[in-house]
């Protein structure tokens, strides 16, 4: 059973760009961010590199900086570019260089690169305005590979948080999977919407759809450090907040403690022509 609330990204509203309350609510607590979210999978990372022309990687919407580090440890020459300042700060001490402005405004002075990247923050971008800019920074051949992940949590786990927040925060939305849907299945629509600004732009290859299945374990107090980052979560009141950790926690406690999380990590990726 798909979450009803997926890490970092806002089921509703049909443009999430323009929800800037939201995108810019991360930083409140940016060192849980960078501590608590889950890094990109390997295969991914070497799968990118691979498929572009060179090393050079604009990283968009950078947050604390965990993909654009997965990439320089691959080898590659990463810059960052953040609207948040204080994400952006975890970014910098990480070691990447990272420049405090939305993509949309942010000027590349003439600089080009062999991809621009985007870890579960593309929906965050116009569609078109990004597609265009990443045109613009893009060497012929570069890619363009923005990618998120989507998790299958415990049904018994999703099902006491989505309790808990229909009744103590009404006014969230949350919409339930269709039955018999999976997790990326509900995603669809959000990865659907990147590679149609992509094609609008009319500088891009046919976009392409790469998925990366993994699952990991996480114990009470990890699970409960990971949740008030994700989308729906970061702006409620800290005694709702309490209230639906405290309902996570009495669940996980249930299941003895410990739980085991099915990941896939979606790459909507295209190759800039000509």
């Amino acid at each position: 059973m798909p979450t009803s609330a997926q890490p970092g990204t806002p089921t509703s509203p049909q443009e999430p760009h323009k929800a800037r309350h939201v995108a810019e609510s991360f930083g409140e607590d940016a060192e849980r961010y960078d501590r608590a979210r889950p890094r990109y999978p390997d295969a991914m990372v070497r799968r990118i590199i691979a498929a572009s022309p060179g090393h050079d990687v604009l990283d968009v919407g950078a947050g604390t900086g965990i993909e654009a580090r997965q990439f320089q440890e691959a080898g590659c020459r990463v810059l960052a570019v953040e609207p948040d300042a204080r994400m952006a700060e975890v970014t910098r001490r990480g070691g990447t260089e990272v420049e405090v402005a939305t993509f949309e405004a942010w000027e590349p002075a003439g600089r080009t690169f062999d991809a621009v990247i985007a870890g579960t923050a593309w929906h965050w971008v116009d569609p078109v305005a990004g597609a265009a800019k990443a045109a613009q920074v893009l060497r012929p051949g570069g890619r363009m590979a923005a990618f998120w992940h989507v998790s299958d949590q415990p049904p018994t786990v999703a099902a006491v948080v989505t309790e808990i927040l229909r009744r103590a925060a009404p006014d969230l939305p949350i919409v339930p999977p269709r039955e018999g849907q999976t997790a990326v299945q509900a995603y669809q629509p959000l990865l659907t919407k990147a590679a149609g600004g992509l094609r609008e732009v009319g500088r891009f290859g046919e976009p392409e759809q790469w998925q990366f299945d993994w699952q990991t374990s996480y114990t009470r107090a990890e699970w409960l450090d990971l949740m008030p980052t994700f989308g729906l979560l970061t702006r409620l009141p800290p005694d709702t907040l309490d209230e639906v950790l405290a309902g996570a926690g009495a669940a996980i406690d249930a299941l003895g403690g410990r739980i085991t999380v099915d990941y896939a990590t979606v790459v909507v990726t295209a190759v800039r022509t000509p």
